[in-house]
């Protein structure tokens, strides 16, 4: 994966991937591959949202309002 690929294209292409896999209408190399792709993508995109929810955290604390952490389940 390019380093200045967007999450929002990486989250894409991690959509495309699903679908592939769920379609069953590839080989297994390739379903191989791609799942090994998908579990990439899947990463950068969870880096770059905690990398985010941090940055927005520390936004809030320099305004003073105190945030709820939650989770999205």
């Amino acid at each position: 994966m390019k380093n200045n690929t967007s999450f929002e294209k990486a989250l894409e292409r991690l959509e495309e991937i699903v679908r592939k896999l769920e379609s069953g209408d590839i080989s297994l190399d390739e379903s191989i591959e791609i799942y090994q792709e998908g579990i990439t993508l899947s990463k950068y995109c969870s880096q770059k949202l905690n990398e985010a929810e941090g940055k927005v955290m520390t936004i809030m604390n320099k305004n003073g309002n105190n945030m709820e952490e939650f989770k999205i389940s």
